[in-house]
């Protein structure tokens, strides 16, 4: 008769199978037979009293690895793995190589011509240029030697008082990585084919930004300004082992220790006195040779 039970009786209860684990402790799953029509079509499986929290198959993978950990609790453990790793991997490119001063060898070169005798000078060209080509953008760099195992940034001083960090301004449309290589050849670089340059620019560390035609500098764009004049970044810049640096007539390269620096805003400003601030986060590798 189509519908009806076949003749070979359902075993009830079903079997329950105990698995020995690794770990000593008894788990337990139910198993059941399948149960056929007439016809050959499949019954549905009857609903046990109590859900098995196991499958057999998971407790026999178990069993035969010696892994008695729960599936859930095996993914949650690779994916602590996972960030372990991910935070090693992120920490070790937070790592500074920094050489000590003594390597490195310091030249000269043609003197460049300022285009500024002044700061009121300098005011009035941004001025000009940004009735022209719009917000002055501009890039400098961050090398670091050291000295005593203190790490020192390298400064361009003009004059006997005046210091900046050597990079300077974009062109329309510039890459920004592209045109600090340009201007660090242009500051610091040798005119020479025995000496190319290897400047390994990293992450950027900071960003000023200038509201108004002076010299006050915000490291966040003020709400009210809605056409900022400069925007200003700044980049680290890993220095290998070995280096040869030209440095223009008139102008003199410093190796300032970051002591000297951190918050003294009357010697160098708002921008260069936050410096150590920036790199806080970073961890130095003095290196010694």
């Amino acid at each position: 008769m189509r519908g009806s039970l076949a003749h070979v009786r359902p075993l009830s209860p079903p079997f329950v199978l105990s698995v020995n684990t690794a770990s000593g402790t008894v788990a337990h799953t139910s198993i059941y037979f399948a149960r056929l029509r007439e016809d050959g079509t499949l019954l549905p499986k009857p609903s046990p009293s109590r859900k098995p929290t196991t499958s057999l198959f998971l407790l026999l993978a178990a069993a035969s690895s010696g892994d008695h950990r729960s599936p859930r609790r095996k993914r949650k453990s690779e994916s602590s793995a996972r960030r372990r790793k991910e935070m090693v991997s992120a920490s070790s490119s937070s790592v500074v190589n920094v050489y000590p001063l003594a390597n490195y060898t310091f030249g000269t070169k043609e003197p460049k011509m300022e285009k500024d005798t002044s700061v009121a000078d300098r005011l009035a060209r941004m001025k000009v240029n940004y009735m022209k080509e719009g917000m002055r953008t501009s890039v400098e760099a961050i090398m670091l030697v050291q000295e005593h195992n203190h790490p020192h940034v390298l400064l361009l001083q003009i004059g006997n008082t005046f210091c900046k960090l050597p990079g300077g301004r974009l062109k329309p449309g510039e890459n920004e990585i592209d045109g600090l290589k340009r201007k660090l050849c242009s500051k610091l670089g040798v005119n020479s084919p025995s000496f190319p340059p290897n400047w390994q620019v990293g992450e950027c560390v900071g960003v000023w930004w200038r509201p108004n035609f002076d010299n006050v500098m915000y490291p966040y764009c003020p709400p009210h300004i809605t056409k900022p004049k400069e925007c200003k970044k700044l980049f680290i810049v890993h220095l290998t082992e070995r280096e040869y640096f030209a440095i223009p007539r008139k102008l003199k390269l410093r190796a300032v220790p970051l002591f000297e620096i951190y918050d003294n805003v009357q010697r160098f400003g708002p921008v260069i006195s936050t410096i150590p601030l920036q790199l806080s986060r970073f961890q130095f590798n003095m290196v010694s040779s």
